[in-house]
């Protein structure tokens, strides 16, 4: 009886490691863990780009707004110092 016993026990350990995920499994597990981190790092490069394009073009279009309005004060200036000087 013991042996017995002892021959299940052993068979049963021996079905339970046999069940367990192989090498292979583990391998494209950790794979497609390390896809998923290169994807999302893709991602947030991605968006910092688009990031750092919206506030060159929010700088660009402020320069631009400040250039027409030293334009419009110097054009202003200019007209002024003209009508200054003939009067």
């Amino acid at each position: 009886m013991k042996k017995v016993f002892t021959l299940i026990v052993a068979a049963s350990m021996v079905s339970l490691v046999a069940c367990g995920p192989s090498a292979e499994e583990i391998a494209k597990k950790e794979k497609a863990k390390q896809d998923s981190i290169a994807l999302a790092q893709k991602e947030q490069a991605t968006q910092d780009s688009i990031a750092a394009v919206a506030k060159a073009q929010e700088e660009a279009v402020a320069a631009a707004a400040k250039a027409k309005e030293d334009s419009i004060a110097a054009a202003a200036a200019k007209k002024g110092g003209k009508k200054g000087g003939k009067k």
